[in-house]
This record gives C-alpha cells, sequence and structure tokens, in this order.
C-alpha cells in the first residue's frame, strides 16, 4: 500500500482522498483563475442576494438556460426533419405532425431525445434539468423540490421555451412549423390518453432514475432522453409529441394561431404526471427496494466512497520493523440466499448491518502476506467494530 495513504486512513480523512480534484491544473492557470475579473464581478452581484434565496437564483437561471438550449435544438431538429415537406399552409403554421415520413419521424425524435439527455446532464447538478412545467409539478407532488423552487422553474421553463421558439422562428426560413397537431384521424379523446400515457411513462421514468437515489443516479440524463426519445417516435404522428403544455404553447404564440383542441395538451400531460405519481407511491408504499432482495444500494453499506459521509472509525494499518505486521480488512458477511423465481440468490446486507474487520498476524514479511501458505498460517483473532451504522 502507498504510504501517502497512511496517514490519511489514521486521521479518518478517507474522504478528502476521494474528493481530490483529478485536473492537473498549471500554477499560472490556478492562478489566472483566482482573479478572473468577470467571476469577481459575478460572485459581487450575487453576494448581493440574501442567503436564503441563493439556491433559487441558481435553479432558475441554469433552469432557463438548459430550457432555451434544449428547446431551441429540439425545434431546430423539427424544422431540419419538415424542410422538404410542402405541408406548409400560408400563415407557417403545418397542417399536419412536423415529420410525415418515418425518416422525418427518426430524425425528429432523435433531435428531441438527444437534445434532452445533453442538456439534461448538463444542467442536471446545477438545477435538476426538469425543463417542463408538469414534471417540475411531478417532482414537487413527491416531495423531491419544494413547491416555491416549483413555482420558480415553471416560470423560467416557461419564458425559455418561448425564447427558444421566437429564436427559431427568426433564424429559419418558412415561419416556425413545431406546432403540434393531431394526426392520422386521431380524435381529441385519443390525443388525451395518447398524451397522458406518454408523459406518465417520461415522468416515472424521472422519478426512478433522477429522484431516487441509487449507484446509476448520474447516468439519468442518459436514461431520460432515451425515454423522451422513444416517446417523440410514437406520439409525434399521432397528437405532435408535446408532453409539454408550453411545448404546444409557445408556437402558438409565435404564430398567433390556436387550434380548437389545443387543450388537450394541457389536459393530457397533466393527468400524466398524477398518474406517474400515483404509480411512483404505490411501489414506494410496497417497498419495492426489497422484491429483488436489494433492500439497500451499495451506496448505503459503502460509506467510504461518499464524500458526503464520514465512517465512524477507519481501517487501522500498523507499522513495524520490515513490514505491516497487524492488518485488519474489513470483510461483509451476507445473510442467508432466499429464492426468487426458483433461483437463489445473495442478499444485500441491511443497512444497520456492522462491517467488522478480520486480524491476521504475520511473522514475515509484507511479501508473505501475498503468499497463500503464510496466509493459512495466520491466527484469527477477536473480530472488533470496524465501522459503526
Amino acid at each position: 500500500m502507498d504510504s501517502r495513504l497512511v496517514p490519511a486512513l489514521a486521521d479518518n480523512r478517507l474522504g478528502s482522498l476521494v474528493r481530490a480534484p483529478t485536473m492537473n491544473l498549471s500554477r499560472e492557470g490556478t492562478n489566472l483563475s483566482r482573479v478572473d475579473p468577470l467571476k469577481h464581478i459575478f460572485r459581487t452581484l450575487f453576494e448581493l442576494v440574501h442567503p436564503s434565496a441563493r439556491g433559487h437564483v441558481v435553479a432558475v437561471i441554469g433552469e432557463f438556460l438548459g430550457t432555451l438550449i434544449f428547446v431551441f435544438l429540439a425545434f431546430a431538429g423539427v424544422e431540419v426533419a419538415g424542410a422538404s415537406s410542402n405541408k406548409i399552409q400560408a400563415e407557417g403554421v403545418s397542417t399536419a405532425p412536423p415529420a410525415a415520413s418515418p425518416a422525418q419521424l427518426l430524425y425528429a425524435s432523435l433531435a428531441a431525445g438527444f437534445s434532452l439527455a445533453v442538456t439534461a446532464w448538463t444542467f442536471f447538478r446545477i438545477s435538476g434539468g426538469l425543463f417542463n412545467p408538469v414534471i417540475s409539478l411531478g417532482m414537487a407532488l413527491i416531495g423531491a423540490i419544494t413547491w416555491a423552487r416549483c413555482a420558480l422553474l415553471c416560470v423560467a421553463q416557461t419564458a425559455a421555451t418561448i425564447a427558444a421558439s421566437y429564436t427559431v422562428y427568426g433564424l429559419f426560413n418558412g415561419g416556425l412549423n413545431t406546432a403540434t397537431t393531431l394526426g392520422g384521424g386521431t380524435s381529441p379523446a385519443q390525443g388525451v390518453v395518447i398524451e397522458m400515457l406518454l408523459t406518465a411513462q417520461l415522468t416515472f421514468v424521472i422519478f426512478m432514475l433522477a429522484a431516487e437515489q441509487h449507484a446509476a443516479t448520474y447516468l439519468a440524463p442518459l436514461g431520460i432522453g432515451l425515454s423522451y426519445f422513444v416517446a417523440e417516435l410514437v406520439g409525434l404522428f399521432w397528437t405532435g409529441g408535446s408532453l409539454n403544455p408550453i411545448r404546444s404553447l409557445a408556437p402558438c404564440i409565435v404564430n398567433n394561431s390556436f387550434t380548437s383542441y389545443h387543450w388537450i395538451y394541457w389536459v393530457g400531460p397533466t393527468a400524466g404526471v398524477m398518474l406517474s405519481v400515483i404509480i411512483y407511491k404505490l411501489v414506494k408504499a410496497l417497498e419495492y427496494e426489497s422484491v429483488n432482495g436489494e433492500e439497500h444500494d451499495p451506496l448505503d453499506i459503502l460509506p467510504t466512497v461518499i464524500p458526503s459521509r464520514k465512517p465512524s472509525s477507519v481501517i487501522a494499518i500498523a507499522s513495524t520493523h520490515s513490514g505491516f505486521e497487524s492488518i485488519r480488512a474489513p470483510t461483509i458477511t451476507p445473510p442467508s440466499p432466499k429464492p426468487f423465481m426458483g433461483e437463489p440468490f445473495m442478499q444485500s446486507p441491511p443497512a444497520n448491518s456492522i462491517l467488522k474487520t478480520d486480524t491476521i498476524s504475520f511473522d514475515k514479511s509484507p511479501s508473505a502476506i501475498l503468499d497463500s501458505e503464510a496466509t493459512k498460517k495466520g491466527k484469527l483473532e477477536k473480530l472488533p467494530e470496524c465501522f459503526a451504522d
């Protein structure tokens, strides 16, 4: 073991090792970043904000920028997909869903899904990367964000969506052809159900991947983007694939044209969020974590790898003579396997399980530790507690 790690372990500073920066910046570059005048100006302005409101300010700015980028990329993709379409009215509003052929459907869906994945991954740690008022509503209903934060995010998302729509309208010729309309003979009632189901599946994916903390939380934007891509593949032809009331409202404002069934893009997504909240509450009440024997995520039983958690005790390493004479390595004793679908499996230990250490003594040099014969001669002593819950 690297001798540089021993003091950190002994002083209970293992978290600092995990948080150590990986970027190798030059001294000149580091000093320059500290005296950056623009950064100084922003910091000075930010200090004028009341401490209790600073988090909201950061979230609103991040959500506005993220929504602006996401909607711009998604709408621009739809414009490109429908550039060769002749189904455009004189005032520039599409008479059918913007993607009429399978190739156009795929192109527009990929543009929407990829833009959401990229922007959500970018702004995930800043504002949550929601970009949708009904998604913000759902997150507030399950307690993931406060109602004050929800209201502020909805304002930022609405303003950013309208701004992105005007930006696309000004940059591309032929007007803004991203209006959501019913196609394929879809009735308003059918449109409501389609929008409800597609929004429900997207919202539930966000709940399970982003709101629920697990080992793959950092990959949540990727799964959310794929979910949105699939929803657009299904919904583009039938309803225009809105899943967002403001996404449908913004083109209507820009083009000054509202369809008689515009209400379905408010009722459908809102009902879908309510449905996903009910399903989420159901699986939480049924303790879904224990269904597959995975009662606790690996993050719950490995606190030393999480910077925000500090173990109550650390691995003790004693060094004497020419090598380590005593090494206490943490081990986990799993519970008895339980059957699942006819096959046994190993269940993760509960969160309050105690990690204990085996103390093995060696009479030889450190190289003997790797020797199986020397290991067999080790003497097992009392098992003290290494970590407290």
